[in-house]
Order: structure tokens, then sequence, then C-alpha cells
């Protein structure tokens, strides 16, 4: 399991990608579209996204097949997202949301 990124509700995607690449040197745009912008800011990824979209995160990427056990343990159902990624999301102590995700591309090495 390994850190994949932090997703925070704005209302405006193009606004807050601007703001963030203005305020990390160096910060580039790795996808953007109306509802969801993807950022790498110093080693981290932020996902900037619509509040009826994606609820605010914290997401770890893991293999298929964990994400399938772990969906499992947590009795989650497991959603397909247009990119092709599945995730699903527990709730945290505190009111947090995880995101738990997995990309068909990842190998499952990557994930450990």
């Amino acid at each position: 399991m390994q850190l994949d990124h932090f997703a925070h509700q704005v209302p405006d995607i193009a606004d807050a990608l601007d703001w963030w690449r203005r305020l990390v040197p160096g910060a580039t745009v790795l996808y953007a579209d109306e509802t969801w912008g993807l950022l790498d800011a110093g080693g981290a990824k932020l996902a900037f996204v619509m509040a009826d979209e994606h609820p605010d995160h914290l997401a770890f990427k893991v293999s298929g097949e964990e994400l399938e056990r772990m969906a499992a343990a947590h009795e989650a159902q497991i959603s397909e997202h247009r990119d092709g990624s599945r995730s699903f999301y527990v709730q945290a102590p505190g009111g947090s949301q995880v995101e738990i995700i997995a990309y068909t591309d990842l190998l499952e090495e990557d994930a450990e």
C-alpha cells in the first residue's frame, strides 16, 4: 500500500490548479477537465474535485487483488472510474474519508 493522493473539493477546478501552480514552484498539471484536476506539487499528488463528484479524502494505492480483499473486509462496494481505476471509500474516526484505489496498469509490486 502506498499513499496516492489528497483530494479537496473546490468550486472551480481551473482556478485551484492555477493557484497551486503559482504557489508551488515546479508544480505540474497531470490531468484537468471541468470536474476534476490532478497536480504533482512538490512530490505530492493533489486532486481537486467537485462536491457532487467526490468527497474530500486521502487515497492509498493498492493492487487489484488487495482492493478486492480490502473491500470484502470492509463490506464496501467497489466503483469503477472513467480512467479505468477502481476504488472504494471508508470513513475514518472523526469522519474523514479514505479512498482505497487500484489502477488497471498497476503491477502488483508497484502497490506494495
